[in-house]
């Protein structure tokens, strides 16, 4: 299959109508339902039932519309990550440039000796960071926009990467300054499960945020004002202490789940400048 072809077959199965896909393609109708018959010739399979009330996906059409959908998107990640590594975009157009995603005031202190580590090796590639919200690493590695990403787990899912540890941390309890478990020397999660008038905020697990009444938060400095404003109780990684301010206050949790950075690259690149980052990364973490 082309990958004109299933463009021309999602639109239809995502239309539903080959009027509209035709409209949303920019070509007329009866070039796109040849080019469909073809398709269908071509598979030996109907994709498509076409009657007076409309058009309906068969068993075929629904398998090729899930893979037709994960082909493209690999088409156009693959078309992403050669761009950058022929030096598209690049002044001067020959240096590899490598996307390193990261979530936003995350491990700060590691992904600057990652930087500065790698910066010194002969024949490094230029490095662009690009800063995420929560669990947006994942999209951008899938989608091409990211070469290489820092993932945190639990918050990160690795399915479908490779990947390599570089370090655990426990979590820490963020507090307004003033609140009166802001002087313990360690906190439970029961201690800040169901505080008054500080319920705990809700960071996204893909895209889905858990049910509760602390504010769905998307970033760190929305929590950082939050909390300071007395609304909220966050958990974050004990590396975030670097972007604390004086108004909060932050203690130990005992029994948080560990957060388990990793360094991670989908599981087909055979990029010679990523392996060198990830060797880079791999020595800063041992």
């Amino acid at each position: 299959m082309e990958t004109r072809e299933l463009r021309y077959f999602l639109a239809v199965a995502e239309e539903l109508h080959f009027g509209r896909a035709a409209e949303r393609l920019g070509m007329a109708q009866p070039p796109l339902s040849r080019a469909i018959q073809q398709l269908e010739r071509r598979l030996g399979v109907c994709l498509l039932e076409r009657n007076r009330r409309g058009v309906a996906l068969t068993e075929a059409g629904q398998v090729l519309l899930s893979e037709g959908r994960a082909t493209l998107d690999a088409a156009t990640a693959a078309a992403r990550r050669t761009r950058r590594a022929g030096g598209a975009g690049n002044p001067g157009g020959t240096r590899h440039r490598l996307v390193l995603a990261v979530k936003t005031a995350a491990v700060h202190e590691l992904l600057q000796r990652l930087l500065d580590a790698y910066a010194a090796q002969p024949g490094a590639a230029e490095v662009e960071v690009l800063q995420c919200r929560m669990c947006d690493q994942e999209a951008r590695l899938r989608d091409g926009s990211a070469d290489v990403a820092l993932m945190h787990v639990p918050f990160n899912s690795l399915a479908g990467f490779d990947s390599e540890e570089l370090m655990t941390e426990g979590q820490l309890a963020v507090l307004p300054a003033g609140h009166p478990l802001a002087a313990r020397e360690t906190l439970s999660m029961a201690d800040i499960s169901d505080l008054p008038g500080l319920p705990p905020a809700r960071w996204p697990r893909h895209g889905v945020y858990p049910p509760g009444p602390g504010p769905e938060i998307q970033d760190q400095t929305q929590l950082a004002q939050l909390v300071a404003l007395g609304r909220t109780v966050g958990m974050v990684p004990e590396s975030a202490r670097a972007w604390l301010w004086s108004e909060h206050a932050a203690v130990p949790l005992t029994d948080a789940p560990p957060v388990v950075t990793h360094i991670a690259w989908p599981a087909h690149s055979r990029s010679p400048a990523l392996a060198s980052l990830v060797r880079t990364a791999v020595q800063l973490g041992a």
